[in-house]
């Protein structure tokens, strides 16, 4: 009778332990949900193959491949089994356009509503803190990202906060915006770059690039390239600096930073902190060819150039001479999105309609796991 009643009472005295640790981390919970809201991952599904549209291709430090679709949220690959995961297991949305990844090994996921972080087993959606333009910084291991739901702004991350930061305007940009009231994406950005010296450059819509310091922002607004029209235009979709320092940011033209430089001033009244020179023009090789706008370009581990280009396939510049790689499924041009190149050097693809693909050392090959 003794053992029972003992038995009972630590029965009892257990479940008001868990309700107290259960009730303190609720509370706990709540109070961090200011900034940030977590979700212990189910594991992701285990699938076979990814879904057709791939938007972006990241290896971790940890050697696992990480896909981000156009709608069907992100995959990893660690070299056996390929899961897959979606706003089931706690992404805010299923459109991912960038992957990066902190010093500590979390991976960030750049979605169509907000920044998530990844710790390996938690999904957690991080906030914004106020105030926002008053941030401006510039630190070595701050990450920066898109912020694709807030045209002209960007985020970055210090690692404890979440700001969005809007960038300048231009006299440009505005004389334009007030004779064309209609054209409302000027300065939307649609790749963020650091470059070897830490600065940070943003690529826009159609007013070129803005490069940040940490102390000032300066503007390369030259006309190859802003895009101030009202037809389709391509922007800055993507930029490198190669290995003799230049800058690529998919015009004709290669830049490179230079505030001794003595030329006429830019487009922004201000002197050029830029030279320009003549990149490889065409990629074609054609004379008066148009193909020197692109998608995405990279850099491999030989310090050779790879460029993708939307229906013209991949063109690999190694410094003398170009080749051109041809991607094609059942007789048909394959639309491409984005070129990475993993730790290996390894060239990775990104397509509209056809998953990755990875480059074998001749051509390139549809990867399935």
């Amino acid at each position: 009778m003794a053992l029972t009643q003992t038995c009972s009472a630590l029965r009892v005295s257990l479940l008001l332990s868990i309700f107290v640790v259960l009730f303190s981390c609720k509370g706990q919970t709540t109070e961090t949900s200011k900034r940030e809201t977590s979700e212990m991952v189910n594991a992701g599904d285990t699938v076979k193959t990814l879904c057709p549209n791939i938007m972006v291709v990241y290896q971790s430090n940890a050697g696992h491949y990480w896909f981000g679709s156009w709608e069907e949220g992100a995959f990893r690959y660690d070299g056996k089994t390929l899961l897959h995961f979606t706003t089931k297991q706690g992404l805010p949305a299923n459109r991912v356009e960038e992957i990066r990844e902190d010093q500590q090994g979390n991976i960030f996921f750049t979605t169509a509503k907000g920044i998530c972080k990844f710790n390996g087993q938690t999904f957690t959606t991080l906030y914004e803190t106020l105030p926002r333009d008053s941030s401006w910084q510039l630190h070595p291991a701050d990450l920066w990202f898109k912020c694709p739901q807030h045209p002209g702004q960007v985020y970055r991350y210090d690692g404890q906060s979440l700001y969005r930061l809007t960038l300048p305007k231009l006299p440009l940009g505005e004389t334009y915006r007030s004779e064309h009231p209609s054209h409302l994406t000027l300065y939307d950005v649609y790749c963020v770059y650091k470059d070897r010296d830490n600065a940070i450059w943003f690529g826009t819509a159609a007013l070129g690039v803005c490069r940040y310091n940490g102390k000032a922002f300066h503007w390369i607004t030259e006309e190859d390239m802003t895009e101030l029209h009202d037809g389709p235009a391509n922007g800055v979709r993507s930029i490198i600096e190669d290995r003799e320092g230049y800058l690529w940011f998919n015009s004709r033209y290669r830049y490179r930073v230079d505030t001794t430089s003595k030329t006429n001033s830019d487009y922004t009244g201000e002197r050029r902190f830029y030279t320009r020179h003549q990149s490889i023009g065409s990629l074609d090789g054609k004379k008066d060819g148009t193909l020197f706008e692109y998608l995405s370009i990279t850099r491999d581990t030989a310090n050779t150039l790879w460029i993708a280009t939307y229906r013209d396939g991949v063109w690999h510049y190694d410094g003398k001479s170009v080749s051109h790689h041809v991607i094609t499924e059942n007789g048909e041009t394959i639309p491409l999105f984005y070129i990475y190149s993993d730790t290996k050097g390894k060239i990775w693809l990104g397509t509209h309609r056809n998953g990755a693909y990875y480059f074998d050392g001749k051509r390139f090959v549809n990867f399935t796991s």
